[in-house]
């Protein structure tokens, strides 16, 4: 499966950029915001943004997204040069060109709720399981290449911790960890720390158990977010492609599959009664 950090290991689909490309359109808004006078903290309520993500921005930290980018622009004297500077993030390390949309809106969402039946989500990876992904991609995939997906994925996992008034709910299968990938200690430590995560308030885990005699989610993984003005999108992937919903009718749809599902897994509190007992046995 092509890698879109949604949680696949990477292949040649994969477009990496410059790595300071981040960083140089951190500083474009830095001397442009410097220019007209202004501080962060004077900054960030004319973008409607917290004064800690323009320092994000600012450092090269986090993909803008593109209300970002305009408000900016409108805020700085609308000069251009952050629209055609945001031209050149459309390519970052670790993440498929197709990916790019739905990452910009998921490092913003108010709530994110993701179903996966192939593997454990990338936001949920322990760095055991993920190299273990890469290292066993076909074709395979040079050192760099691994060290580079990696550092992307570490990365995207801090906005469960960065972004505790995001909402974030799971649907996991309960298969994906009796296969065990990486063998009974990396499977036992990404268990451990699936629990973890699970204790932060902003997190709801359900797992989907192994017997389901009705099932809403046979059409494969989906992953739904609502922005901060309340607007809905859906995402979902196959092997070499990912599709980006914004049609109000289909993500109507997946929304409606993601409510059954949601009904269909255990209860939180079975589902983690469940991992317990999962991480006992290994």
């Amino acid at each position: 499966m092509a890698m879109t950090d949604t949680g696949g290991a990477g292949t040649h689909a994969t477009e990496p950029e410059a790595s300071d490309s981040l960083r140089t359109f951190g500083a474009v808004v830095q001397a442009l915001r410097e220019h007209a006078g202004l501080s962060r903290g004077d900054f960030a309520p004319l973008v409607g943004y917290s004064k800690h993500t323009v320092a994000s921005i600012e450092l090269g930290r986090r993909m803008p997204d593109d209300d970002f980018v305009e408000r900016a622009e409108a805020a700085l004297g609308n000069t251009g040069a952050l629209r055609r500077a945001a031209q050149h993030l459309s390519r970052r390390p670790g993440l498929a060109a197709w990916f790019r949309r739905w990452a910009r809106l998921e490092a913003v969402a108010s709530s994110l709720c993701t179903y996966e039946c192939r593997l454990v989500p990338g936001l949920l990876q322990t760095e055991a399981y993920a190299r273990t992904l890469f290292v066993n991609q076909l074709p395979p995939l040079g050192d760099e290449q691994i060290e580079a997906q990696m550092a992307a994925r570490l990365e995207r996992q801090r906005l469960l911790r960065e972004r505790p008034n995001t909402a974030y709910g799971f649907i996991l299968e309960e298969h994906l960890l009796l296969r065990r990938t990486g063998g009974a200690a990396v499977t036992r430590e990404l268990v451990g720390h699936i629990l973890d995560l699970a204790e932060l308030r902003n997190i709801e885990l359900q797992i989907m158990p192994l017997v389901r005699e009705s099932h809403a989610g046979l059409g494969g993984p989906m992953q739904l977010l609502e922005t901060p003005d309340n607007k809905w999108f859906g995402y979902c992937e196959g092997q070499e492609s990912g599709q980006f919903v914004s049609d109000a009718k289909v993500v109507s749809m997946l929304q409606m599959r993601y409510a059954r599902m949601r009904s269909q897994a255990l209860t939180l509190e079975d589902s983690l009664s469940l991992l317990r007992r999962m991480r006992g046995a290994l």
